[in-house]
């Protein structure tokens, strides 16, 4: 099977990234958004991007044209064409409105259109079970999606070998390395991620030491590039929160639990850079 259409669903921080990085690699890209203003702040989003890489003479300027060329926008699904060879979800952790958007997909794109998740944590084998199970697969990219080489490639309780092994291909293709996971909560990334994070946070909930020096130990003592809690507040402390939540409900243990100084601030507005302040403030 030969993929040369790809439809990206979402086009915030990580939808983008994607769209840009297939793009890039000569696709055929529909980026859908409820929004021709989410549409275009995406759009800017990913010529910001390749700006950045002209600058680091990574790519030319002809090469930014041909890749934003590459780049077709929607605002309804039905946009997305037939011939369609996968489809990139990258909407938010919600496995209401991502099942919604695969049942309404099932008809508009040919049987052979597989269908991927960008979840962080939400089972592919829930969100495959009312569509096409055997052509549905996880492809966990991680943020900035154009500089960051890791793909956790998902299978679910059905996932086909072939759909394993045009994803892998495809992921090699666009100059990732993927890697095999199965479908536990948070797979593998968050799994180990996510409750570090969460221990930085009750460290500090508990007033063993400051935000700033909670970072500054993990980055100088550990030769973390960035600390925890800077992280959290990159990657937004709701999604942070929300994988918690995957992970405490489905491994039903009390080692996942929220830090309640996480949950008071995703209740309080301070999601991290996206809202300007979470554990720091930002301009």
């Amino acid at each position: 099977m030969v993929i040369k259409n790809v439809a990206v669903i979402g086009a915030g921080t990580m939808g983008s990234g994607i769209a840009q990085v297939f793009a890039a690699n000569n696709f055929n890209v529909t980026l859908v958004d409820t929004e021709q203003t989410y549409l275009d702040k995406g759009i800017k989003t990913i010529s910001s991007s390749l700006d950045r890489l002209i600058k680091k003479n990574s790519i030319t300027a002809d090469q930014k044209d041909t890749t934003l060329k590459n780049i077709f926008t929607a605002t309804q699904l039905d946009s997305i064409p037939h011939d369609t060879g996968l489809v990139a979800e990258a909407i938010i952790e919600s496995k209401s409105a991502k099942l919604s958007i695969y049942n309404k997909l099932n008809d508009i794109v040919n049987q052979d259109c597989i269908f991927a998740s960008n979840t962080s944590s939400i089972s592919i084998t829930e969100l495959a079970a009312t569509t096409r199970p055997d052509r549905f697969i996880g492809m966990h990219f991680m943020n900035p999606v154009p500089m960051m080489q890791l793909v956790e490639i998902i299978r679910g309780y059905a996932t086909s070998d072939a759909t394993f092994d045009i994803i892998k291909q495809l992921s090699i293709s666009l100059g990732k390395t993927p890697v095999e996971v199965f479908d536990y909560p948070g797979f593998v990334a968050n799994r180990i991620l996510m409750p570090m994070i969460n221990e930085a946070i009750f460290a500090l909930f508990e007033g063993v030491a400051s935000a700033q020096d909670i970072d500054t130990v993990m980055k100088l003592g550990m030769n973390h590039p960035m600390g925890p809690l800077t992280l959290a507040d990159f990657i937004g402390l709701d999604v942070c929160l929300a994988i918690m939540e995957v992970l405490y409900d489905g491994f039903n243990d009390s080692k996942y639990r929220p830090c309640p100084l996480l949950k008071k601030m995703v209740a309080a507005g301070k999601l991290g850079r996206k809202s300007k302040e979470g554990f720091f403030k930002y301009d």
